[in-house]
């Protein structure tokens, strides 16, 4: 007699053809490797210090934590993503301790606290961010001019700090910021560089195009709204990583591109509104960690609609 086989019914997918987890996060990589080689380029060997950190510190705690809760350490490029990520968003000169101690965080409590990759509610690298602001607020907020190789670092602000005197439509500031020759944090001065490697990733297809578009787009319209130069807004900051490497994350951000759509908008709006009315000259980081929080609040209501599903009357009782 021949036996009855039993078939598993379970939700479609049933065949992947896509890219793996690792090779998606292997392609961030090598993307991020545009805007880190900026980095090296005009803040120096310091830039390699601190992106080593934070690789290292990241890489060490997933191990430890995945050997504490034991599970199998996989290299899956998610922590190496993370330590890039971090490095980058972090001014030149701040001391490698406290480097380590954020990345250690980003992994630690952002990520594996809650239960490793794919449930982790917030980005590691920003919320990192966020706990590095308050905690080292004076190192977080010193900022120096790109020297290169072999120069003292001299001390000053970011375009985004003197917005009250921006003069618009200045051809130089907007090269320099365009390319990378301004202060700031390490990854997020050089337009060109996060271009070049959102674009790869746009081309690639791993990354959408709809949240850094209308990312960016509602900046600029709110930005002309409120009497200011839209260009500026777009090149200064860290709008430009936020917007392809940070706001498109697979775990925090809506899996719909209704809600893809959706999150562009509120987070332009966010950014705009904070760095408008708000008390700090940057918004980035806060609006992209209050969109991650509501982000299943999006999935839930712009969810597809299975095919062929009607919905049952109800009784008139």
């Amino acid at each position: 007699m021949t036996p009855v086989k039993k078939f598993l019914i379970s939700p479609s997918p049933h065949l992947w053809k896509g890219p793996s987890v690792s090779k998606i996060m292997y392609l961030v990589v090598l993307a991020l490797m545009f805007p880190s080689g900026a980095a090296v380029y005009f803040f120096g060997y310091r830039a390699l210090s601190v992106l080593g950190v934070s690789v290292g510190a990241a890489l060490l705690t997933e191990y430890v934590c995945r050997r504490m809760r034991g599970h199998t350490f996989v290299m899956d490029g998610s922590a190496l993503v993370t330590g890039i990520l971090f490095g980058l968003i972090l001014p030149p000169t701040i001391p490698l301790w406290t480097v380590a101690v954020g990345a250690i965080f980003a992994i630690a409590i952002v990520k594996e606290a809650f239960g490793g990759l794919g449930h982790n509610i917030f980005n590691p690298a920003l919320g990192a961010r966020a706990f590095m602001s308050v905690s080292f607020s004076l190192p977080m907020t010193t900022w120096v001019e790109p020297t290169g190789f072999g120069v003292d670092a001299v001390t000053s602000a970011t375009p985004l700090s003197g917005l009250s005197g921006w003069q618009q439509f200045d051809p130089a500031a907007y090269q320099a910021m365009f390319l990378g020759n301004t202060a700031g944090s390490l990854g997020e001065t050089s337009a060109l560089a996060i271009l070049i490697g959102g674009g790869l990733l746009l081309g690639l297809r791993v990354m959408n195009w709809r949240i850094p578009v209308i990312y960016v787009g509602v900046v600029s319209l709110l930005a002309l709204a409120f009497g200011q130069d839209p260009l500026f807004h777009i090149l200064a900051g860290g709008l430009m990583l936020g917007a392809f490497f940070m706001a498109t994350d697979y775990v925090t951000s809506p899996l719909t591109n209704r809600g893809k759509m959706i999150s562009g908008v509120f987070l332009g709006a966010l950014t705009m509104l904070i760095r408008h009315f708000g008390g700090m000259p940057e918004g980035v980081c806060y609006s992209i960690l209050c969109m991650n929080a509501i982000t299943p609040l999006i999935d839930r209501y712009t969810k597809e609609r299975p095919y062929g599903l009607v919905e049952r009357a109800r009784s008139a009782g």
